[in-house]
């Protein structure tokens, strides 16, 4: 996969940067999850763990008799015209998939940035 940098990856997803012509195009990264992909900015990256994390907190099947085996969560996304019906152990993988990312994502830019002397 010469077209791509991988920045993260888990069982269930990918997140890379596209390459075009020798060049690694990092204004926005690909990720790439149950067969859906965005096309995202760093800061949309973090907007959408600031979702997740609000999601997680807000979820809660003690009460629900099919114990977070459902498909019921919508879970919003940056993109105000989409939403993703997923069950807790999807989103849980997909909260590693963006934290990994966003982690990655940073340390890049700290390295290239900051971390030069």
């Amino acid at each position: 996969m010469k077209e791509v940098e991988q920045v993260y990856y888990n069982d269930f997803g990918v997140a890379f940067h596209w390459r075009k012509e020798g060049e690694v195009l990092r204004d926005k990264v690909q990720i790439i999850f149950k067969e859906t992909g965005f096309y995202f900015t760093a800061t949309q990256v973090a907007k959408f763990a600031d979702i997740i994390d609000q999601t997680c907190q807000d979820i809660s099947c003690s009460s629900c008799c099919q114990r977070a085996h459902c498909h019921r969560f919508l879970l919003k996304t940056p993109l105000n015209q989409i939403d993703l019906a997923v069950n807790k152990a999807e989103l849980m993988q997909i909260k590693d998939l963006i934290d990994g990312t966003l982690f990655n994502l940073n340390l890049m830019d700290y390295l290239d940035t900051i971390g030069r002397n």
